[in-house]
């Protein structure tokens, strides 16, 4: 009998597809994954394997074929008609290519950690050169601020765009099968408490009587603006589902282990409880602007989220993005129209806009360009990346720019490096 709930449904109108086996099916298929041909995982590749291991990326349980990945760089949609904004594939060398057939069965290798994470059964396997690299490039990752092929690769060769680089380093064959997931690695341990899979996220829902849940992403410690963007969602839904990533990040952000502290001395200070839930997600970053705020939303559905909060430059890096163009790509994409066959395929969370937002002197309190009137010399502008860069080189930090608890933690991890990392600022983030 199917369990009536009033939480969305997932996305892709087959419930939660959750790749990762139990009991004797898993301890059966980790013998025998002992004598498979072994791949070594990228560590995007590995994120994506935990995704659809704990149904976060339903309704995917493989990675792509050659038409899966060319229909979501083109449309945004998989073969089959159902909405998914970035290509999930697996790379490997011609080498190893050579070595596996159509047909074979393989075990994904976390060499970090010294385990098989997963098996694959080989669907298909197809090349990728640079040209479809390029492509891949300009499609997901180009946006308002490189609105050209040209000004793209002109701005990345001056200021590198993570993302990007990911794409190009990738090996030059793709394979494509259903995975069987064998382990969730380190992260039910280390993030005890915050770790946590889209079943459990919806149970912990449901208990509450949540219907309307909005999601905050976070990549950064909670800075006002953080807070106020979630006590914003709060006043209009049932609750908000602060969502930490704690897979990788690009050098010079901030640890998951050290940004989870903070974020939880945060709630334990600012929040009513009953009202937020704090959890985490071994993805990593791709650093895709606009698609990845589409990426978020998709994922987010299920978790159980009903909308997805997206604010000024969301998911963004370098000046690569239209400040709110992460926010705009929400009215271009299929929801429930031709483009979707069935109304399960079509992106069912849906965005809550909410302009830039700051603490201003003359207001006494947190705002938005919608609600001050003041000038901008009124204003602390607050931003993950500026917040960074001044606690990195020792700065003061403005009042009003983030918590006295918060930035204590964050002034005790940066005494603890031993090498700096240069942060960057890009227009907007400097003010």
């Amino acid at each position: 009998m199917t369990q009536m709930t009033s939480l969305v449904p997932p996305h892709g109108g087959k419930g939660l597809t959750e790749c990762l086996l139990q009991g004797a099916e898993l301890e059966a298929e980790k013998k025998k994954a002992q004598g498979l041909k072994k791949i070594e995982l990228a560590p995007r590749e590995k994120g994506d394997v935990l995704m659809m291991g704990i149904g976060a990326f339903s309704p995917l349980t493989g990675f792509m074929t050659k038409a899966d990945w060319k229909g979501v760089c083109e449309k945004m949609l998989l073969s089959d008609g159902t909405f998914w904004p970035i290509p999930v594939t697996l790379s490997v060398s011609k080498e190893d290519a050579a070595d596996i057939k159509e047909g074979d069965e393989i075990a994904l290798y976390d060499s970090k950690y010294d385990e098989i994470l997963a098996t694959m059964k080989v669907d298909e396997k197809y090349e990728v050169t640079e040209a479809d690299k390029k492509f891949e490039c300009e499609k997901i990752f180009m946006g308002e601020g490189t609105k050209t092929p040209e000004d793209f690769w002109k701005v990345h060769s001056e200021d590198p765009h993570p993302g990007v680089d990911m794409v190009m380093g990738q090996k030059p064959v793709n394979l494509a099968g259903k995975i069987k997931v064998l382990s969730e690695s380190h992260y039910p341990k280390t993030y005890a408490g915050v770790y946590m899979r889209p079943s459990e996220s919806r149970k912990v829902f449901e208990e509450r009587g949540w219907k309307k849940v909005a999601a905050l992403q976070l990549r950064n410690p909670m800075h006002r603006s953080h807070e106020f963007l979630a006590k914003i969602a709060i006043e209009v839904c049932d609750g908000v589902f602060i969502h930490s990533l704690i897979g990788n990040l690009k050098p010079g952000d901030i640890p998951a282990e050290w940004r989870v502290k903070c974020i939880n001395t945060l709630i334990e200070n600012n929040f009513v409880p009953k009202n937020v839930v704090h959890g985490g997600y071994p993805m990593d970053m791709r650093y895709a602007g606009p698609r990845e705020a589409l990426l978020h939303a998709t994922f987010r559905q299920n978790f159980g989220i009903s909308d997805m909060i997206i604010g000024r430059d969301h998911a963004g890096v370098g000046d690569y993005y239209g400040m709110f163009e992460a926010q705009t790509i929400f009215d271009k994409i299929p929801y429930a129209t031709e483009a979707c066959p069935t109304p399960g395929q079509a992106l069912l969370c849906k965005p809550m806009k909410i302009d830039w937002t700051f603490y201003c002197f003359k207001c006494d309190g947190m705002a938005s360009l919608r609600t001050c009137p003041h000038t901008k010399e009124d204003r602390v502008i607050l931003s993950g990346t500026k917040l960074r860069k001044m606690l990195s080189e020792g700065g003061e930090i403005p009042d009003h720019f983030g918590r006295e608890e918060v930035l204590e933690i964050l002034r005790e991890y940066y005494a603890s490096l031993t090498e700096k990392v240069e942060i960057k600022m890009h227009k907007a983030a400097a003010g």
